[in-house]
């Protein structure tokens, strides 16, 4: 196998329909490697993009701070649909000051301190 090959190796391609000239290359991620995004929560209707991060399983950092000044009730209701995702997929979710929740998929536990 040559360099081309161990490099375009690491794409997956999706079929093309016949009669076009190119092919999507989607990388893939690596083995043990977590996707870690940094995302705004800017509307009520962010939540749904970031729930899809978190189904894809991505670790998100959002940031709520413009929201809260914008509009307190938009933000609890957003807040409330992903915190009802991360039950149904054995997520976690917490707030960090007032500026930043954290929300991961099933695989990854936020740590809280010591128990007792």
């Amino acid at each position: 196998m040559g360099i081309k090959d161990k490099i375009l190796g690491k794409f997956k391609t999706e079929t093309v329909e016949e009669g076009e000239d190119f092919v999507e290359a989607i990388p893939e991620a690596e083995e043990g490697k977590v996707n870690v995004r940094i995302e705004k929560l800017q509307s009520y209707a962010d939540a749904d993009r970031v729930q899809q991060l978190v189904r894809e399983g991505s670790v998100v950092f959002l940031k709520i701070k413009e929201l809260r000044g914008k509009d307190i009730n938009e933000l609890k209701r957003a807040v409330d649909k992903l915190r009802k995702t991360c039950v149904a997929m054995n997520g976690d979710m917490v707030g960090v000051d007032e500026d930043f929740l954290i929300i991961t998929p099933k695989f990854a536990t936020i740590y809280r301190g010591k128990a007792g």
